[in-house]
């Protein structure tokens, strides 16, 4: 892997944890719904059932680790941290890009780490669209694929960081066609996702009819990619790239209503992410018609501080979500789909355009 690389994925954990990155102005949305109350649910708390499967594996409750880190050093304990609580707690994960691992196998460990010591969740690979555009090794990925013993491959569209990004890569020629083969070609189900500024249903319909098996939209208003990239063209020195990121910082879709949009348009299943912070906001996501939800930013903070307060937030965030089940009269989690909500006028006037 080259230095480059190598410094960029180490800037982006660094920067994660010491800035201010999350999106400003605009929130994913979730505080505009509002669950309705059922005061006799006819339910016994300890008996709800909040488990849910994906590709064959069983989640405790329907929340992955989303897609974080690998290549550094630092990524290496990092991401056994992440696996150890997923592992424990039964719950599933995404590496970050394995670009790094692709170029270098000298770092194959920052990644083949997780499955050392989680042998059973669900475990997917990510990997960025752009590299795909430029014509990728299929047989390297699959063998990083069986390396790794990864359930799922996700694919990662993030054409805004691409164009802030000091050595970005904003060639997405091609990419639609990319997909379709690896869907045909690679072995395991694929998923697509963004990193921050939202899924539209035009493109949701395009990815259900190039066969992919799950959509993460990943919308705007949790980690701002913009943001973290102008950040680092600031320390970088250069000045163009930081202004146009600090431009671009509230360019997207807001997650709520990228979450309302793809559910209306595809069947396959969909994962809910940015800015979903607690067990309140994954049940609001599920009503709304996702199948999952993600977290990657806090995960990335707690693990740095601890195993321990990692563990502590994702029991929280059961214990929240268990909560929002029984305030809402479900026993199981595919229940939550029927539960009517209320939107505030906020999000109506960008759903109805």
């Amino acid at each position: 892997m080259s230095e480059k690389i190598r410094g960029r994925k180490a800037d982006h954990i660094s920067i994660c944890l010491k800035e201010d990155v999350e999106s400003k102005g605009v929130s994913p949305g979730f505080e505009y719904i509002h669950l309705v109350h059922n005061a006799m649910p006819e339910i016994n708390f300890e008996e709800l059932d909040a488990s849910t499967d994906i590709f064959g594996k069983t989640l405790k409750y329907p929340l992955l680790f989303d897609s974080l880190t690998g290549g550094p050093e630092e990524a290496k304990l990092l991401n056994q941290t992440f696996a150890q609580v997923a592992e424990e707690k039964g719950l599933g994960m995404f590496l970050g890009s394995v670009r790094a691992a692709l170029e270098d196998p000298s770092v194959k460990d920052t990644y083949t780490i997780v499955r050392d010591v989680a042998p059973n969740i669900f475990l997917a690979l990510n990997i960025g669209a752009a590299q795909l555009s430029k014509g990728l090794d299929i047989d390297k990925l699959k063998s990083l694929v069986s390396d790794t013993k990864a359930n799922a491959i996700s694919v990662h569209l993030n054409p805004l960081q691409e164009v802030i990004q000091v050595e970005g890569e904003p060639n997405f020629k091609g990419v639609y066609g990319k997909i379709e083969f690896l869907v045909k070609n690679i072995g395991v189900p694929v998923v697509v996702k963004e990193v921050g500024t939202g899924i539209s249903k035009e493109t949701a319909a395009k990815l259900e009819l190039a066969g992919v098996s799950c959509i993460n939209i990943s919308g705007l208003g949790g980690t701002n990619w913009a943001t973290v990239e102008a950040i680092r063209s600031k320390m970088l020195g250069d000045k163009s790239k930081s202004s146009l990121g600090v431009t671009y910082s509230g360019w997207g879709i807001p997650t709520v209503v990228s979450l309302i949009e793809c559910a209306s348009t595809v069947k396959i299943p969909l994962i809910a992410s940015g800015g979903l912070r607690n067990g309140l906001d994954l049940a609001k996501a599920l009503v709304l018609g996702a199948k999952y939800g993600s977290i990657a930013l806090p995960l990335l903070k707690l693990a740095k501080k601890s195993k321990s307060s990692l563990s502590s937030y994702v029991d929280q965030i059961y214990n929240e979500f268990k909560t929002a089940m029984f305030l809402t009269g479900c026993k199981k989690v595919n229940e939550l789909h029927r539960v009517r909500y209320f939107i505030d006028y906020y999000l109506h006037t960008w759903i109805s355009r």
